[in-house]
């Protein structure tokens, strides 16, 4: 929207950014001039009262003020095997196609990583046919995709450890040979914290490089807290070993979850992440919005504060 500040028009970002439904855990994808946000979608009616999950939507961007919804590109029924728990999902480009990861409950299992694949990053995403990551437990969830400039790809996942898998090039296999790595859950990487491994990293990776650091950035529970903020840590290697950097945003929200995102757009870098904000928020309606940040000169970054409605663009 454009304001008159100190007699000059300038452009805003109004938070949430998604306010037609109730949207969670984006996954902002940079992909030519145009921003895509991928997010989960919190239906209006509950089932259980618990998170009630059926699909993914795509929203896009070429300026941060003007969104265009793609509605729904990928869901449940498009995942013969899965029957559940549409959850965090991240998207990549290689070789002129797309890659949706997204977690989903396997029917008569636990939690799995579906593979959706389009030739175009509105979708319409079509299913691998067959989980890409099935341990049988329940940390196979909120995937994070990455390739490095060696052309090695990465997908990190996992509450409560942080596990990953080398992808192969077709980004719909990975190196079974290494099969799935485990970091080490330790306080010199994600701090000490309240979560079931005694540190504070509990979900939702978001994992990404810049200026030759890798950063690791997830949903936290701090010590004392029962809701989650996001921590940060750094490596200067794909694969660790990851050094703890700080608290990057705090707990408030009113909703008990929160999934970082992160992206450089034209000159600015992004967070976005998920409130409860919209009318008729819960814990289990939550809405999408961002906020600008900057980066220090040794790559750390500082606690950085919930945008207040607006942001300048």
């Amino acid at each position: 929207m454009d304001i008159q500040v100190n007699g000059t028009e300038k452009e805003f970002c109004s938070n949430p950014i998604i306010k037609s439904i109730y949207t969670a855990d984006p996954a902002p994808m940079v992909y030519g001039d145009t921003l895509y946000l991928y997010t989960t979608h919190d239906e209006d009616k509950l089932i259980n009262d618990f998170y009630t999950m059926f699909d993914w939507r795509c929203f896009s961007t070429k300026d941060m003020v003007n969104w265009t919804d793609h509605g729904v590109i990928f869901s449940l029924n498009d995942i013969e095997w899965a029957d559940a728990r549409a959850w965090a999902p991240q998207c990549i480009e290689r070789n002129g196609k797309f890659y949706l990861y997204c977690p989903v409950h396997k029917k008569d299992g636990g939690m799995a990583i579906a593979v959706g694949i389009s030739d175009s990053p509105t979708g319409p995403f079509k299913d691998l046919g067959y989980p890409l990551v099935d341990e049988g437990d329940w940390n196979d969830i909120d995937p994070t995709v990455f390739i490095d400039d060696d052309g090695q790809a990465y997908l990190y996942f996992g509450n409560p450890e942080l596990r990953y898998v080398l992808l192969n090039e077709d980004m719909i296999s990975y190196n079974t040979e290494i099969g799935v790595g485990r970091i080490p859950m330790t306080e010199e990487a994600f701090a000490k914290g309240s979560h079931n491994t005694g540190t504070s990293y509990g979900e939702g990776p978001w994992f990404y490089k810049r200026n030759g650091l890798y950063y690791m950035v997830y949903a936290a529970f701090r010590e004392g807290s029962k809701d989650e903020s996001f921590g940060y840590s750094i490596s200067e290697s794909p694969l660790g070993p990851w050094k703890y950097g700080g608290v990057l945003m705090t707990e408030e929200g009113g909703v008990f979850t929160n999934h970082p995102g992160i992206c450089d757009f034209k000159g600015h870098s992004l967070l976005f992440y998920h409130t409860g904000e919209l009318p008729g928020g819960s814990l289990f309606h939550r809405s999408v919005c961002v906020t600008e940040f900057k980066y220090n000169a040794d790559g750390s970054i500082d606690t950085i504060p919930k945008s207040k409605g607006m942001y300048e663009i």
